[in-house]
């Protein structure tokens, strides 16, 4: 008789504030959650389903991606805290710092650090290169890219270089919805020469049917994002930041 099969890793994707998305990873009866923003529906799903919270993982430290730690810290105190070693000062409750590079072992699954700063200094993702899933915060958006409130253009060009590089499959948990406004303003932008404009047009009607529907446009996927994110497809540093200027102003 062989090896039994572990139960997949389930990832549960939780609407939360305004157009923000916690992420809550299963398996077992053990959990993690990505960028918690508030805790009351971490706490209800947990929960409801019997989970024990082991991990806390944060891409960056923005409020709407922390917020919501401390009170999961009072209900599950042995939680672990992983976050960016180099911004201890804004994570203060964090157990384990991280960089860039580094490699841990979460739910028995394999998780690499990849340093992504542009959006802020010391933003991180972290992808499981197992199971195909990238939590990657405010840095990689479906069809778009978080602003540059901390970093450069370089950063921020060669951070969504280095995502991009990861298999075509691997699914995009990026933790805003922002498909549809991304998509239109790449619609309005693109050349129709272009020969990205057909299948951004396309992918656009699909957001928008799904939308209609009350649904969520995340996960999308790296493959996607190569095709269709005018961001990812910026030649140059000066090519994104020309894109992210126009952006920023756009009112469409």
């Amino acid at each position: 008789m062989g090896p039994i099969p572990r139960e997949p890793l389930e990832v549960v994707l939780l609407p939360v504030l305004h157009d923000n998305y916690v992420f809550v990873l299963a398996r077992g009866g053990r959990a993690a959650v990505v960028d918690p923003a508030v805790a009351p529906p971490v706490v209800a799903e947990l929960e409801r389903r019997g989970l024990e919270l082991e991990a806390i993982l944060h891409t960056h430290h923005h409020s709407d991606h922390i917020g919501g730690t401390p009170a999961l810290l009072r209900r599950w105190p042995d939680c672990a805290v992983i976050a960016a070693a180099a911004d201890r000062e804004r994570i203060p409750f964090q157990t384990r710092g991280v960089k860039g590079g580094d490699r841990f072992t979460l739910l028995e699954e394999p998780v690499e650090v990849i340093a992504v700063p542009g959006h802020t200094r010391a933003h991180i993702a972290y992808w499981l290169p197992a199971s195909g899933h990238l939590f990657c915060g405010d840095t990689l958006f479906a069809g778009g890219c978080g602003r540059l409130f901390e970093g450069t253009p370089a950063q921020m060009h060669g951070s969504l270089q280095r995502l991009a590089a990861l298999p075509e499959a691997t699914q995009v948990w990026c933790a805003h919805e922002y498909t549809e406004a991304n998509l239109r303003w790449a619609r309005a932008v693109i050349s129709p020469a272009d020969g990205a404009a057909a299948a951004i047009a396309q992918r656009l009607a699909r957001v928008r049917q799904l939308r209609a529907q009350g649904q969520a446009t995340v996960p999308t996927r790296v493959g996607e994002e190569r095709a269709t994110n005018l961001f990812v497809r910026a030649a140059s540093p000066e090519a994104l930041a020309t894109l992210r200027q126009h952006k920023d102003h756009w009112r469409g």
